[in-house]
């Protein structure tokens, strides 16, 4: 009988033998003593059996001297590295366009828009969600937006909604999404006026361009009259409702509702009526302006 060694067999085992490290020689634990320092990391390199700690652009000059510090008063065991990129969290865009739900219900947002103080509310259809307090999220990667503070719908109030965009990990801009990743950005607001070109758009369709064909209009829809809206031919979908209307870089209204269209894009054509909530209104009334 021929005994055969395994050499492969050896060479693994021996390759699986747990390495024996050293303790460290400074406990990074005394780092997370200093506090919270903005802009800075800290851990343990088990290949150097040190404290690796990383100084990011934006550490406060105190903090970077604390750490120093303790470095300083530990050489070798503490490696300090110097990166020239801020920290900050990931976040969602946020643009007029996007899908935006709550409750249920999708809809689209209308205009990112500033207080005198600079708090970002984005505005909506009132009749998306009645009331305040609601949360709204993302349509498309359920991020949070921010509560619904406001709202106005039926008769003089129109259709309009505000959610304070107070989110850390939302990233309101002054820009509309079009479809196919083209943005515009959106620099004043305007009083629509008969005749003039505008682009609607919102997350269920396709942009639609048409123009204004009544400046003010008092419409009834599923029983709740709405006044002073504005009527246009452009084409509209379930889902879009809040979406922005515009012309160029000018903020016109908010979608509301009209004609029962089952598609909208380029080639769609046919008699389309649909009402908007002037955006100039909802500024006027709430103080607030668009960036």
């Amino acid at each position: 009988m021929i005994a055969v060694r395994n050499e492969c067999s050896a060479m693994v085992s021996q390759s699986l033998t747990p390495a024996i490290h050293q303790p460290l020689r400074f406990p990074p634990g005394k780092l997370d003593e200093l506090g919270a320092i903005s802009n800075t990391a800290w851990g343990i390199k088990a290949d150097t059996n040190q404290v690796s700690v990383e100084i990011f652009d934006g550490a406060p000059a105190d903090g970077r001297a604390r750490i120093e510090k303790v470095a300083a008063a530990h050489p070798g065991a503490v490696r300090v590295d110097r990166i020239r990129s801020g920290l900050k969290f990931k976040v969602t865009d946020l643009r007029g366009g996007n899908g935006i739900t709550s409750e249920g219900w999708l809809c689209s947002a209308g205009f990112n828009t500033k207080n005198s103080s600079g708090t970002i509310y984005t505005l909506t259809a009132g009749h998306c969600v009645r009331g305040t307090g609601n949360e709204w999220r993302m349509d498309w990667n359920n991020a949070r937006i921010g509560n619904q503070t406001a709202y106005g719908f039926g008769g003089a109030a129109g259709d309009w909604a505000t959610i304070k965009a107070d989110d850390p990990g939302i990233n309101p801009l002054g820009t509309v999404r079009y479809w196919g990743g083209i943005y515009k950005q959106i620099d004043n607001s305007a009083w629509p006026t008969v005749g003039v070109d505008m682009d609607r758009v919102g997350v269920s369709s396709e942009d639609t361009t048409g123009y204004v064909t009544s400046e003010v209009v008092t419409v009834t829809i599923d029983g709740v009259q709405l006044e002073q809206m504005f009527e246009s031919n452009v084409c509209a979908l379930g889902g879009d409702s809040g979406g922005p209307a515009l012309r160029g870089t000018t903020a016109l209204g908010l979608l509301s509702g009209g004609t029962d269209e089952t598609v909208c894009n380029s080639d769609s054509s046919g008699t389309y009526r649909n009402y908007f909530m002037p955006v100039q209104r909802v500024l006027n009334a709430r103080g607030l302006h668009v960036y």
